[in-house]
């Protein structure tokens, strides 16, 4: 057998994968089952007590999620994964793993909406504390990190603006005051970006967009990249102290460089539940095989689109990393050399009534909250999923009111053009 390390394009098909040993079935199948028959009760033993792998519950493993989970983890270069419900599962997870009570966040105030109403409020709830940075100026990450600070939480391609961010620079930081770096690679996913070579220890990502990119399925995922010391200190006590519920395991003593990954199977995902479908697992599988020739035809067609609307008379900016001129170019090329992906915004003349306007008047495009369906897709950020902000947060958020964020799809980048132009003509 050959030592050659597959390619991403191979990975994209075959990783985690295998012909079902019952059947020879090639596609994976949906494994569409609550529960799992035990061999014998020495082994139902040996499950729960992890001293054995394999399947219990649906809740907590999958067969045919557990293909979905080594095939995203081979993409991003991680050592094991956790597939969840939604992106916004993945976080609560991935941060219920590190936090306590009285404990912060410092997140880069370039994020999702969702993302940002998430950390602002929802997450205070459990007692959870976030505290903003500003990506493009990384001694902010610095004077905000104090001894309760327990993740930097950055996208690697900021949602809505399209903004790089300096991964390699903020990963330092991180390493340098003990905290993990965790990365949203939702929207360059790792065709164009893997922020884990880079310096992040932990990559979410929600898979209801370009990983399963048909705009047909929910679902998130957790990469542990096996490169944080979770015993280092005494701050991250559900990694690094026994668990009375496993025995009194020490889970990153036992599991080592994937114990991130477990503890977020077996100590958030068993108690919380957001669990993934099978059925989701599938359709997101299927989508990722052709994940390497979306992207870079998305990302091929967005810097047409963005191009044309740079010299449109009724376009008065576009923020796209692709465009020679955009202040982020440099990082582009450096992060992400094969694209700067599908999604960029816009400022139309007139503001936020032209804005609510050209959405309104789109023939191709749909106007829906979402991004990465092979679909052409458009919002106003001001009015829709940035709406629940304040006019500063929305506008340091890059979601102003003269501002419409396009998901550039696969269909003929004139046609997608001669929409646009048709409805801001209107």
């Amino acid at each position: 057998m050959s030592d050659k390390i597959p390619g991403f394009s191979t990975l994209a098909i075959h990783a985690g994968a295998a012909p079902d040993p019952a059947t020879g079935a090639r596609a994976t199948p949906i494994y569409q089952t609550t529960s799992f028959v035990f061999d014998d009760v020495d082994h139902a033993a040996s499950l729960f007590g992890l001293q054995a792998f394999g399947n219990i519950y649906t809740r907590i493993t999958n067969p045919t999620t557990a293909v979905l989970e080594e095939r995203v983890a081979a993409l991003e270069g991680g050592t094991a994964a956790l597939a969840t419900a939604s992106g916004h599962s993945a976080q609560l997870l991935c941060f219920h793993t590190m936090m306590q009570p009285g404990d912060n966040i410092v997140a880069a105030n370039k994020l999702y909406g969702g993302s940002i109403n998430q950390l602002n409020h929802s997450f205070k709830s459990f007692g959870w504390n976030v505290k903003w940075a500003d990506p493009a100026d990384i001694a902010t990450f610095e004077a905000a990190i104090d001894d309760r600070t327990r993740a930097i939480f950055i996208e690697s391609l900021a949602n809505p603006g399209g903004i790089v961010v300096d991964i390699e620079a903020i990963a330092a930081l991180a390493k340098a005051k003990g905290v993990p770096l965790v990365v949203d690679n939702t929207m360059a996913t790792p065709y164009l970006c893997r922020p884990i070579e880079h310096g992040a220890d932990i990559v979410l990502h929600s898979l209801t967009k370009f990983m399963g990119g048909h705009g047909n399925s929910m679902g998130g995922i957790i990469v542990d990249g096996g490169s944080f010391d979770w015993s280092a200190s005494g701050n991250y006590p559900l990694l690094s102290q026994p668990r009375p519920e496993y025995q009194g395991i020490v889970l990153h003593e036992t599991f080592g460089n994937f114990a991130f990954a477990i503890a977020c199977r077996v100590l958030g995902l068993r108690d919380l539940g957001p669990a993934i479908s099978p059925f989701n697992s599938f359709l997101i599988l299927t989508g990722i095989e052709t994940l390497p020739l979306r992207m870079q035809r998305h990302s091929d067609n967005a810097k047409k689109v963005a191009l044309h609307l740079s010299g449109h008379d009724k376009v008065n900016w576009v923020s796209y990393a692709a465009l020679p001129e955009d202040k982020h170019h440099a990082l582009q090329q450096k992060y992400m050399p094969k694209g700067a992906g599908a999604v960029f915004t816009f400022g139309v003349e007139g503001g936020y009534e032209a804005g609510v306007n050209l959405v309104s008047k789109v023939e191709l495009f749909s106007h829906l909250a979402n991004i990465g369906d092979t679909r052409s897709l458009i919002i106003h950020p001001a009015s829709t999923t940035h709406r629940q902000l304040t006019d500063e947060q929305k506008t340091v958020a890059g979601a102003g009111p003269d501002v419409v964020r396009l998901s550039v799809g696969l269909e003929d980048v004139d046609d997608i053009i001669a929409d646009l132009d048709q409805a801001l003509s209107g």
